[in-house]
């Protein structure tokens, strides 16, 4: 193959194999590299890796905020702010997108305390709105591990669990693998955090957006 090297890396990781491509291009165009736009699953797990470096604290208190592109300070923060950050770095404002759909489909979401209609400060902010938006207009991926269902889980998902004190939460699959084959995630209980917590929670949602 004329001026095009191929190097394929196998990784096997607790059964798995893990396949990665890497491709340099040598000669071509005069020996310019190829440019390779980043997935939209990489832009979320590099949004969601930006985070670690913040120093995010768990702040759950109600804030306005600027529509679009409205975010509490970056110190702080819930779990769902994980997710809203990372995808605004991949081009998605989930504000945006949650509080248009709440004006479309106001019956198809959650009612809480003291809301007569929809808010764009904090309905994005609500761990089932948020579920309630990916069920609507995400893929729907299966919820149980083992071998049989490990293929379907990737980096750059969105995953909800039921905590055994039972609030919900949710975090985002990183490109870090464990031992078993399966990623850690990018999520936020305390602070913003990367760890290998998909099986520590029961999991009741499991979504790929957009």
């Amino acid at each position: 193959m004329t001026g095009l090297t191929m190097m394929t890396d196998h990784r096997v990781r607790g059964g798995l194999a893990f396949a990665g491509l890497a491709i340099a291009a040598i000669g071509l165009g005069g020996g310019k590299q190829a440019n390779v736009r980043p997935t939209s699953a990489q832009r979320i797990v590099q949004g969601a890796k930006d985070q670690l470096t913040w120093g995010t604290k768990y702040d759950p208190s109600y804030e306005r905020i600027a529509y679009p592109n409205g975010d509490v300070p970056r110190n702080k923060g819930v779990c769902t702010d994980v997710v809203i950050r990372a995808l605004r770095h991949a081009g998605c404002d989930l504000q945006v997108l949650v509080h248009k759909d709440i004006q479309k489909a106001w019956r198809a979401y959650p009612r809480y305390p003291g809301t007569k209609g929809p808010d764009s400060n904090i309905d994005h902010r609500r761990v089932p709105n948020q579920v309630v938006f990916f069920k609507r207009h995400g893929r729907s991926l299966p919820i149980h591990l083992g071998a049989k269902f490990a293929r379907y889980w990737k980096p750059g998902d969105l995953v909800f669990w039921k905590l055994d004190n039972g609030l919900n939460h949710v975090g985002i699959l990183s490109d870090r693998i464990n031992e078993f084959g399966y990623p850690y995630a990018i999520h936020n209980l305390r602070t913003t955090a990367e760890e290998d917590v998909l099986a520590k929670w029961k999991i009741v949602g499991h979504y790929r957006f957009p």
